[in-house]
């Protein structure tokens, strides 16, 4: 990826030189457009006149302004916040510098909700970590005009890897608990409802808190599991009757509360939930449970849990940090908890019926079929980064990517998906690109976990294949290609009636499909084309 980096200090050191190209110290003269990002990575300089500064920081502002003004606006733009290394006023009330700082980052800020690609990344959540004294090898600086202290790179450059995954919006997609002296302080077995550790002062009001983060976690989008050795009717209870309790039933898409061994019960929930182990991060204080995961499910991660009640809120910001942060939270993640337990419910009403057609006729099954816009464009393309199973070539595009794509005159098609259950939200896409006037190509087809099994993706498949005969396309292209995750849909083409054309070393098999007929589809879906 090829990215110009706008700055006012040296800072190779810290991003590197693999694709990377810098601006002269304050220099905008040169604003490219052949490159496939920007970043700004201005920070506050050394000037013990603290109002000359300040006003150098608001034309940062006019400078930031001019050059998104010539950058090419369907390319991201990543703006880091401005961090003083080195405060320093005369005065108590020398206000001037603090205030032209927040307004800078305010205005950053503001640019990324306004415009499309924009990206405000906190820099000081990096800064934060380290005293005043770390931050600035003074030697270095005036040797080389080195603002932050070369011995930081290595932490630099893991912090900014996992910026980059959260601009991608890649994170675990589940976090899965025990109970005891996990989610609560003792053993509910011994101490009973009223006896555990909840609520109150400490330690049981380090527990609400840590409740309370979690609840905000499912909120943003994380599902939540409980895997415990416990009686499930007593915890039941303990949800129901203590009033303390900020986590009840409703809160948990999957439980495994039973007396059988840990690993099996992770791999039923992760059965469960149609994800897989390495989506998963396991929390437990037993340091045997956790050491059995390890090494039973090694594609779980597995942190050590705090040995103190009062380390749960610090632990908690790591856990975070670590896996779950990212950039934005669309509609579909703040829904996936109610979205599991519809899931839920849906497999146990399956049981009632004798054939599949007939539950499928039950569920009143809506299919949304939109064209991708900026409303929808950032679900896509997190759509692109998580999902492994149903994804017959796993390609990985960024919002801009999808942009440009668009703008070349490719079809991007989501689906929505409703029934009486609840709604799944936006979980499939199709990208097709043109190849001339009658042929076209899938680029990329994925369904999310969440509603396979029931024939959606055929029925999404053959309607996006009838809007593209209405085009006037006449011939489609497509591949499958293989990954270790995505083996079930290997012969997903093969059922859609599309002939193998020829085969890959590697295991790819590429077809070909006439789109002179109308594809039929299953009248069980109320389709509609937004």
């Amino acid at each position: 990826m090829k990215t110009f980096v706008f700055r006012n200090h040296t800072i190779e050191p810290l991003l590197g030189y693999d694709g990377m190209t810098y601006s002269g110290y304050d220099d905008i003269s040169v604003v490219p457009r052949e490159v496939d990002r920007y970043i700004w990575f201005y920070q506050v300089p050394v000037n013990a006149d603290s109002a000359q500064l300040a006003e150098e920081i608001d034309s940062y502002r006019d400078k930031l302004d001019l050059v998104l003004a010539a950058a090419d606006e369907h390319k991201p733009f990543i703006i880091l916040s401005l961090v003083n290394l080195f405060p320093l006023t005369m005065t108590g009330n020398d206000t001037a510098l603090s205030e032209a700082i927040s307004a800078f980052n305010s205005h950053a800020a503001r640019l990324s909700r306004e415009r499309a690609g924009v990206k405000w990344v906190d820099f000081s959540a990096f800064t934060s970590r380290y005293e005043a004294d770390v931050l600035i090898n003074w030697k270095y600086y005036f040797m080389s005009q080195t603002l932050i202290n070369p011995k930081l790179v290595h932490d630099f450059q893991h912090w900014w890897q996992r910026i980059e995954q959260e601009l991608l919006y890649n994170r675990k997609k589940c976090l899965v608990l025990d109970l005891d002296n996990t989610l609560w302080g003792g053993v509910l077995g011994e101490d009973g409802i009223d006896g555990i550790q909840i609520g109150g002062d400490y330690p049981g009001k380090a527990y609400t808190y840590w409740q309370r983060a979690l609840l905000q976690l499912s909120r943003n989008g994380v599902i939540l599991a409980v895997c415990s050795k416990n009686n499930e009717a007593d915890v039941q209870q303990a949800w129901e009757k203590n009033p303390a309790m900020v986590l009840k039933r409703e809160h948990f898409s999957a439980l495994r509360i039973n007396w059988q061994d840990k690993a099996t019960s992770m791999q039923e929930l992760a059965e469960e939930l149609n994800i897989g182990l390495d989506s998963m991060v396991f929390l437990d204080d037993n340091p045997s449970e956790r050491e059995l995961i390890k090494q039973m499910l090694p594609e779980v991660v597995v942190p050590d849990f705090p040995e103190k009640p009062y380390q749960l809120m610090p632990f908690f910001k790591s856990l975070v940090e670590s896996y779950f942060r990212i950039y934005a939270v669309t509609s579909e993640d703040r829904a996936k908890t109610e979205q599991y337990q519809a899931n839920a419910r849906r497999n146990a009403e399956q049981a009632r019926f004798t054939t599949m057609e007939s539950y499928l006729y039950s569920l009143d099954i809506q299919m949304d079929v939109i064209p991708a816009d900026e409303h929808n464009l950032p679900r896509i393309a997190q759509m692109t980064q998580k999902t492994n199973q149903f994804n017959l070539t796993t390609r990985r595009y960024a919002e801009d990517e999808v942009r440009r794509l668009l703008d070349k005159g490719w079809q991007i098609y989501c689906l929505n998906v409703s029934d009486r259950f609840g709604d799944s939200g936006i979980t499939a896409t199709i990208f097709i690109e043109p190849i001339d006037d009658k042929t076209a190509s899938i680029d990329t087809l994925l369904l999310s976990c969440r509603i396979l099994g029931k024939g959606i993706e055929e029925a999404f498949a053959k309607t996006v294949f009838n809007l593209l005969r209405l085009d006037g396309y006449r011939q489609l292209q497509a591949a499958y290609l293989p990954t270790a995750r995505n083996g079930q849909t290997a012969d997903f083409y093969d059922r859609m009636g599309m002939t193998l054309a020829r085969t890959g070393g590697d295991g790819a098999k590429y077809y070909e499909m006439s789109l002179n007929d109308v594809f039929e589809i299953n009248n069980c879906y109320n389709i509609r084309v937004l």
